[in-house]
This record gives C-alpha cells, structure tokens and sequence, in this order.
C-alpha cells in the first residue's frame, strides 16, 4: 500500500501512473489510498501547511509545525485502519508527496525507525525554516535494526534555481554521509517545472520504489 498526500490534487495522476506500470509489468497491483481534506491546495478546509511543515515558524501566516502530530495518526491510527480492512503485507508501507507533501515524505522516511519503506518526495519544500529538514535528518540516524527504506527524489529541471539546488543539497548530504539501510536515488526532468513535472514523478519515482518487487 502507499499513501498519496495532498490527495485532493495528486491522486489522481498517481491513479494513472500505478494502474499503467501495473499494466505493463513494471510494478506490482498497488493499492493507493488518498489523504486529503475535502478541498484542494487553495481551499479554506486545507490544512498542509499545518500537516506536512515538522517545524513551527511563527513568521508565516499559515498554520504550520504540526508534522509531528500528522504522522502519529498515520501511524497510530490510518494504517491500522487499512490493515483491518485490507490485505497489506505488513511493514511494506510507502509514501508520495510533492512540494510540501514531498518535504513531509523527507520527514517521514528519514527518521530513526522509519514507519515507511518507501518514500517518493517530489520538488520537495527542502527551503522550509532555513533548510531544517537538512539538519533533522543528520540528526536522526536509523536506529540498529531499522528496515531498510528506499526513497527517490525528483524535481522538473526547469524548476525554481532554489528548490534544484536544495535538492542537490541533500543529494550531497545523503552521498557525503550515507544512511545505513537507506538506498536512494535522484531524478530531474528536462523541461518540467514544478508542477508540470508532477506525472513524470509518479511515473519514475513508483517504478524506481518497487522495482524490487517484481
């Protein structure tokens, strides 16, 4: 099973790309479950700012800081709930996000003992709070006996100077101090930007994610 973040937006190009490599053989029948608010990016009821953002900063004027909280309830409570009415193979779980949500998927699969095993972080916000998540994740090594994770990144290559040279930031980051059981890979897509490149992501990134279990 992965989980589609700002699913009111993203799941349905994420819909198109898993049922076409499936199709084709290139990844295994996936099932995709959307987490969403009932309203899209704009919308008043949103609430990524709060969900997908793991520091507070009180100079910005969405709610925010509130990463924490929101992967306790995936956790503690939506996986249980897909467990019990699904057939999951158990601790298999993956992750995809873009911008925002691909900065929450970095918080996700880079913490000590990784709930998810696979994570797809795409334009991740990596600018958010001076780079924190930079430093979050040098500080959090995985824990002895941590499963082993897989994580692809990717941006359009005509996106912002400052979210490509982030990305290459942490891809300097995770090459200079290698995470044990974390394999990964980078991806840019020439000619896409930030939000053009979003079906290139789900294409490449879920082939890349399970490409070990076919």
């Amino acid at each position: 099973m992965i989980i589609v973040l700002d699913g009111d937006d993203q799941f349905a190009e994420a819909g198109t790309a898993a049922r076409a490599l499936s199709t084709s053989g290139n990844v295994p029948p996936l099932l995709l479950l959307g987490v969403g608010y009932g309203g899209g990016y704009r919308a008043a009821v949103n609430k990524r700012g709060r969900d997908y953002t793991p520091t507070k900063r009180a100079d910005e004027p969405m709610e925010n800081g509130g990463a924490e909280a929101f992967h306790c309830f995936l956790a503690s409570e939506l996986l249980p709930w897909a467990s019990s009415r699904f057939e999951l193979m158990e601790g298999d779980y993956g992750i995809t996000g873009n911008s925002l949500s691909g900065l929450f998927v970095l918080y996700a699969l880079l913490r000590s003992r990784p709930v998810f095993r696979r994570g797809l972080a795409g334009s991740p916000s990596i600018w958010w709070d001076d780079r924190s998540i930079l430093g979050l994740a040098a500080a959090s090594p995985p824990a002895a006996g941590a499963a082993g994770c897989r994580l692809f990144l990717c941006a359009g290559a005509d996106d912002s100077p400052s979210m490509a040279g982030d990305l290459a930031l942490l891809s300097q980051q995770l090459a200079l101090a290698p995470r044990e059981n974390l394999e990964w890979t980078a991806d840019r897509f020439p000619g896409l930007d930030h939000y053009t490149a979003l079906p290139s992501s789900f294409r490449s990134g879920l082939r890349w994610l399970y490409a070990d279990a076919v």
